[in-house]
């Protein structure tokens, strides 16, 4: 954007990789991460475990009460852990660099757009080598192969 910022906040399926909701705020505020959390579950149902980074968003009574409301255990990554968070430190690595630094946003509506076209695109369309050159979509949807019996 040519001026000021905007947060992005995705809930994703960690097996998969999939973008399973997101959503775009200019502010910090926890009311654009509980939206996203809040679509993922009417859309995809209820994890077992949620893991977040300990920003003032995540840690929000507002934010864990949706959880914990849900029966869902709350992980939170130790301060400077990248490592525990990593399938959504690569996925902010591909927003920025296959999308956002080759954007130049005029409005928070035209970031909303095209970040959203990116999304749907990573999911998708976009093989991911972890995935056996599967996209998200297919790694979420695919069913899983069945053991037979001997």
């Amino acid at each position: 954007m040519a001026r000021g910022f905007v947060y992005l906040a995705a809930v994703v399926d960690w097996f998969s990789r999939r973008v399973l909701a997101w959503r775009l705020s200019i502010t910090l505020e926890a009311a654009f991460c509980i939206e996203a959390v809040e679509e993922a579950l009417a859309r995809y149902g209820r994890p077992e475990i949620f893991n977040t980074d300990q920003g003032r968003q995540f840690t929000s009574m507002a934010f864990t009460d949706v959880l914990l409301k849900n029966e869902i255990a709350i992980s939170m990554d130790g301060k400077g852990a990248w490592r525990d968070n990593v399938f959504v430190e690569r996925l902010w690595r591909s927003v920025k660099y296959e999308e956002v630094y080759l954007r130049a946003y005029d409005s928070v509506s035209e970031a909303r757009a095209s970040i959203g076209r990116y999304l749907t695109f990573y999911n998708s369309r976009r093989p991911h080598s972890s995935l056996d050159r599967k996209t998200p979509d297919q790694a979420y949807f695919d069913p899983l192969p069945q053991l037979a019996a001997a």
